[in-house]
């Protein structure tokens, strides 16, 4: 099997300036017909699901998508529901909204769901996630909403996700460097993806801003920034 693609947003996912990466994430999942499933989980607490959700499938439908579906998953029975596991296993691209990172992360976690991603994943499917959804798939997981400093699903060894990087998540940088100094902190701005989508674990930047890396050793002041169209490099498992 091939594995596929991952795509991190720092979120503002769906306010029309995305288009670039999404479009991307598509022709990597095959094409406009290709079966795409929104996640809304992290958007349940608030009980802002439904929104998140058919936000998403509207976005991906005018940029030609055919074969969008809102996937119900919003808790822990719903994760072990045959319907959502059987949507999860047969989506080529799989996007987790945003919300409450910690609450996605425990949903997800050692859920049918979830090993039904990892499996389309593995099989060569992207999977996307914005804000607390690309928090989630590090091995590090910042919850802004009261878990503190935790662990991640673990597709992106040594690492965290700062969202929203030029608005408010930035500051969160010198706390976690003191609570993680051997991760990388993963600075993604809003209206801007990476893709992992080249060999020697090469990701593309894409979007209206920047993705800042604060590198293990390396002083705040001094990341590495990459603008879109510019390549970086960052360690994914074998």
């Amino acid at each position: 099997m091939e594995t596929g693609h991952l795509l991190l947003a720092g979120g503002s996912e769906f306010g029309g300036q995305m288009a670039a990466p999404d479009r991307r994430s598509i022709e990597l999942a095959g094409g406009l017909d290709t079966p795409i499933a929104i996640i809304p989980t992290a958007a349940a607490p608030d009980n802002n699901h439904r929104r998140a959700g058919e936000n998403g499938r509207r976005w991906f439908t005018s940029l030609g998508a055919t074969n969008v579906q809102v996937v119900p998953l919003i808790d822990r029975d719903s994760a072990a529901d045959s319907n959502v596991v059987e949507a999860a296993a047969e989506a080529k691209l799989i996007y987790l909204l945003g919300g409450f990172p910690g609450y996605l992360c425990e949903t997800l976690r050692g859920s049918p769901a979830w090993s039904a991603m990892l499996t389309a994943y593995a099989g060569g499917a992207v999977l996307a996630g914005s804000s607390a959804g690309a928090m989630v798939l590090c091995q590090h997981l910042n919850d802004p909403h009261g878990q503190g400093t935790t662990a991640g699903l673990g597709l992106i060894p040594d690492a965290i996700v700062l969202p929203h990087h030029n608005t408010f998540g930035q500051g969160w940088a010198d706390r976690l460097r003191g609570i993680l100094p051997d991760a990388t902190l993963i600075g993604i701005d809003e209206e801007t993806a990476m893709i992992s989508e080249g060999p020697a674990q090469q990701w593309r930047v894409y979007g209206a801003g920047d993705v800042t890396l604060y590198l293990p050793g390396h002083k705040l002041s001094h990341p590495q920034r990459y603008l879109a169209g510019q390549v970086l490099r960052l360690q994914l498992p074998d």
